[in-house]
């Protein structure tokens, strides 16, 4: 009998120890699992709010604009303007400038290959993209602009949006001017 009280003794031991050491593990296990909640909470401290997140960009943003090339841009600078400044230093664009009749002159650039309907379309987004920034009239009747006024290089109206730029003589640093079109009676 006290062989086999050893015996049940040594298996109750075993499974004792069997079982403590399993605590050990799965108290580790735990501590880890705690442990990575807790980097995971400092991270998302860590995450900026997405108002400081822009201020961030934006001080970024405005070192990059202080580079010779992209100096002539404004703050608030958008891709499209980036890239048509770049086309510009390459040669690949045209600065074209346009007057309207308050005197105020809008340097509008395109492609060396643009097409008259180009230039009416870049007039659109240079006037959008300046009303969102000083934050002027909410909506311009384009159809109606373009009902009641040409555009006029030379005397010569800039009729058929079809036709190139550089078909009617307009190259880089050019002006092309608003005017009024004439009511027929």
């Amino acid at each position: 009998m006290s062989s086999e009280v050893k015996a049940q003794d040594t298996h109750t031991k075993g499974v004792h120890e069997t079982e403590m050491e399993d605590k050990p593990v799965e108290e580790e296990t735990v501590k880890q699992l705690k442990e990575e909640e807790e980097e995971e909470e400092e991270e998302d401290e860590e995450a900026l709010p997405h108002s400081e997140f822009l201020d961030i960009f934006e001080e970024g943003l405005a070192l990059i604009v202080q580079d010779p090339l992209l100096c002539d841009l404004p703050i608030q600078v958008t891709l499209e303007e980036v890239n048509s400044q770049v086309a510009l230093e390459y040669g690949q664009a045209m600065t074209v400038r346009v007057c309207k009749a308050d005197g105020e002159v809008m340097p509008i650039v395109v492609v060396q290959s643009a097409t008259v309907l180009d230039l009416k379309k870049a007039i659109r987004r240079y006037m959008e993209l300046k009303q969102q920034r000083e934050g002027g009239i909410k909506h311009i009747s384009w159809r109606y602009v373009w009902r009641t006024f040409h555009l006029v290089f030379n005397g010569e109206r800039l009729e058929d949006d079809k036709k190139k730029l550089k078909d009617y003589g307009v190259r880089n640093r050019d002006e092309v001017t608003f005017l009024k079109k004439l009511r027929k009676k």
